[in-house]
């Protein structure tokens, strides 16, 4: 594929942890943590909704772990902020309905190792996964999704740390960085929106002059060369938001969580389900793959994607795309790849330990806002590979 070189503007959105959707995400993915807590072997399929006052948790699980879900469940509410029992959605006002049963059988004889017609571990579903890097800024992420979901994140930081200040911040907010590029590079930040809940009392100057402050703290110097065009609550108003303001859903968020927009992606959500779903571990390989080839200096950005078939161990294809910036081809960089990396289902929980999350300092809830790509807390964005890819590499020169 050639290199795209032509100027363009592209956007990227992010949404904070008191996104609807982002309360659902990250009540399934606590779930997931206390059930791999005491048995790493847990099968979790969690979906949760949440609405006005109400959760529902339903799914398939199958653990051994002791789980109060409707702690679980209200703890990452209050924890988010949704304290206030005036604004539709609370801890203390929630009520919990569970409505979650075993695993099927037929799933779990694909991907338990020794059980049906497979002696290893095989994909607990089919579909294509991808992962994505680009060394367009330091985490290696695209620049659009980087920024917005900094810009969301701190935004969180100061409701949380300085309430006395910052008050008149509800939970629920969205952010959008639309950025020029030139020559295939980040050059300037065009355009900044920030939607933000609000208490009726907040003085909108106030919110406009915070948002300019974040930008300012999050984005470089040399990407706001221009004048920024700013909407911090176009609309006016933002009383309304949460669950209350909109129902959420466990995975509706798969961009957000991803790449914004950058590159593909196989359709499949993360949030609520345990590492054999390689919908999740695949693409946590996949990242961890791209990133490695990047910061190895073999391409400027690369594109990883790997197929599987429910059951089977062996991915069905491999494929690295580097958009014409690859120090190799790409039939080449696949061969490099299948050489360093495992991309069977045991073999990628194993590399990245996804079975034992809290014992290696993070947790899967972390992920389930801000991004599950570019925060070095993860062990999917580890480079530590770079020598071996390296050392590859140079077969094929």
């Amino acid at each position: 594929m050639s290199k795209i070189c032509v100027p363009h503007i592209f956007t990227s959105e992010s949404v904070s942890e008191g996104h609807p959707d982002k309360v659902c995400d990250q009540i399934s993915d606590a779930i997931l943590d206390a059930c791999l807590q005491d048995d790493p072997d847990s099968r979790v399929a969690c979906e949760t909704l949440a609405t006005t006052d109400l959760i529902v948790i339903s799914g398939e699980i199958t653990t051994k772990s002791k789980v109060n879900w409707q702690d679980i469940a209200l703890d990452v509410v209050r924890k988010i902020g949704y304290v206030d029992g005036d604004v539709g959605f609370s801890a203390d006002n929630a009520k919990v309905m569970v409505a979650i049963h075993k695993q099927s059988p037929d799933i779990s004889q694909g991907v338990t190792a020794g059980e049906g017609m497979f002696t290893e571990q095989g994909a607990g579903d089919q579909g294509m996964m991808f992962g994505y890097a680009s060394n367009e800024t330091p985490e290696l992420m695209p620049a659009t999704i980087h920024y917005a979901h900094r810009i969301v994140e701190e935004l969180a930081r100061r409701r949380h740390s300085e309430p006395a200040k910052y008050g008149y911040l509800r939970p629920d907010s969205k952010s959008q960085v639309s950025i020029a590029y030139e020559n295939g590079k980040p050059a300037a930040v065009e355009t900044v929106v920030v939607s933000h809940q609000h208490t009726p009392d907040m003085v909108r100057a106030d919110l406009e002059a915070l948002v300019k402050e974040v930008v300012e703290q999050v984005i470089p110097a040399e990407l706001r060369t221009r004048e920024i065009k700013y909407f911090v609550n176009p609309t006016g108003k933002f009383e309304v938001g949460g669950p209350h303001g909109d129902t959420g859903l466990t995975g509706r968020k798969i961009i957000v969580d991803t790449y914004g927009g950058v590159g593909s992606h196989g359709g499949g959500a993360f949030s609520g389900k345990d590492p054999s779903k390689v919908d999740r571990s695949a693409a946590y390989m996949c990242r961890y793959i791209a990133k490695n080839i990047v910061a190895a200096g073999l391409a400027d950005k690369c594109e990883i994607q790997v197929a599987y078939a429910i059951g089977v161990a062996e991915p069905l294809s491999i494929n690295a795309a580097t958009y014409g910036t690859g120090k190799l081809a790409d039939d080449q960089l696949e061969k490099v790849v299948r050489a360093v990396f495992d991309l069977r289902p045991a073999a990628i929980i194993e590399t990245l330990q996804l079975k034992y999350p809290a014992k290696n300092g993070w947790s899967y809830q972390d992920t389930a806002a801000y991004g599950h790509f570019g925060r070095s807390a993860f062990p999917w964005e580890k480079t530590d590979k770079i020598a071996e890819l390296q050392a590859a590499a140079k077969k094929f020169c």
